[in-house]
């Protein structure tokens, strides 16, 4: 197996990372590298920069926007991303929602959505997982009615990200209460300003509030904006998630971060020394860099095998990455909490802390580094949680 990338390989490399770090704001990929999240107007910038270009849904129909890159080119390009500090084109709108119109809507959402979702018009979000329906999504009871040329919803949703920006909800709905559960569900589209939607946030360990309920009651949708057919959602669902997995185990934003963290390191002092001459210290980075260059390694072994395949099924082994990627993920912010030290306690703004007009302390990169390691404790849980993809492993690798 060759894992040597070939000339015009290497050449597309050279070509995205010239885009990446000429293109997109060096302020923004600087906040994106040092743990900040990007705001709305910053992800909205990035992503129609990057459709002008021909970067935002590379791995689209070529119809709508899509470029017919290959396994290797994908990679590339994910990694060059990451490397550079560009935030990521919002992946409810390009590896969800737009996928499964792509392949499952009808020409006219295609024409509807398509566009406006890789240019990001439209603002999505997920209504997958309910208070008792989250592991096991199947068992999800938010219910759509049909009447007439319309849907009328009901339900819950929960850890709906990003909601309180979104134009449209993608949305797992019961259609047939009759039925076995996964087969009674529905795929819909709804226009987050209908009456009846109410969002409301959840505050997280983090401190922030990314994440929301979204509550629908006698919401009425418009029988159109089913995707596909009726009771077929589950196969839907089963396709977008696998779309959210590519690329999880994030192999660029760990190299970026150990990065990071070795400059960081030469800065702070452990007594009279730099923490970066610690022994044991540069053990345990030493430890986490080896892990990284194995994980590498496997991905780049998971793309060579693909290289000339036209695209299938996912890989069984993409669980491996999902696995290790993430745990990994959370090991670089624990070294990076280490590095800082006292100061890594949460940076509170001044309206949120009941009067107190105490500034925080610590140099700036500090600030985020508590908030950033709470909020990665969700890495071993999206896309598949990490117990999820041990069962994979053992089934559709080892034979169990």
């Amino acid at each position: 197996m060759d894992l040597n990338f070939t000339p015009e390989e290497v050449a597309f490399r050279d070509e995205v990372r010239h885009f990446f770090r000429t293109e997109i704001p060096a302020d923004i990929r600087a906040k994106h590298l040092g743990g900040e999240h990007a705001t709305r107007e910053e992800m909205v910038q990035t992503q129609r920069t990057m459709n002008a270009n021909g970067y935002a849904v590379p791995h689209w129909p070529r119809e709508w926007g899509g470029k017919d890159w290959t396994s290797v080119q994908l990679y590339l390009y994910q990694d060059e991303m990451q490397l550079a500090g560009v935030p990521h084109p919002l992946p409810f709108n390009v590896s969800m929602v737009g996928p499964v119109i792509a392949q499952f809507g009808n020409e006219a959402q295609k024409k509807r959505f398509l566009p406006r979702a890789a240019n990001i018009d439209d603002w999505w979000c997920q209504g997958f997982s309910e208070p008792g329906a989250g592991s096991d999504l199947a068992s999800l009871r938010t219910t759509a009615r049909r009447e007439g040329d319309t849907y009328v919803v009901n339900g819950q949703k929960t850890w709906t990200t990003l909601a309180q920006h979104a134009d449209w909800l993608f949305c797992l709905v019961r259609t047939d209460m009759a039925a076995k559960k996964q087969e009674g569900i529905s795929f819909i589209l709804i226009d987050m300003k209908t009456k009846g939607i109410t969002v409301r946030p959840i505050r997280t360990i983090d401190g922030g509030a990314e994440v929301n309920e979204v509550f629908l009651d006698e919401v009425v949708v418009p029988a159109e904006n089913l995707v596909g057919q009726e009771n077929k959602g589950w196969d839907y669902a089963k396709f977008l998630l696998g779309n959210e997995r590519t690329g999880i185990a994030r192999v660029g934003v760990s190299k970026a971060r150990l990065a990071r963290i070795r400059e960081l390191a030469s800065l702070e002092r452990m007594g009279d020394i730099p923490l970066i001459e610690d022994r044991a210290f540069r053990e345990k980075l030493a430890g986490v860099e080896i892990e990284l260059k194995a994980l590498e390694m496997t991905q780049l072994r998971v793309v060579a095998a693909e290289r000339g395949q036209a695209s299938g099924k996912p890989n069984p082994a993409s669980s491996i990455l999902k696995l290790k990627g993430s745990v990994l993920q959370q090991a670089t912010n624990e070294l990076l909490m280490e590095v800082v030290g006292p100061y890594a306690m949460p940076y509170v703004p001044e309206d949120d802390r009941e009067g107190s007009n105490e500034p925080p302390i610590g140099p700036d990169y500090a600030a985020e580094a508590a908030p950033e390691y709470f909020n990665w404790r969700k890495i071993s849980i999206y896309g598949g949680s990490n117990e999820i993809q041990r069962n994979i492993v053992a089934k559709a690798i080892l034979g169990f």
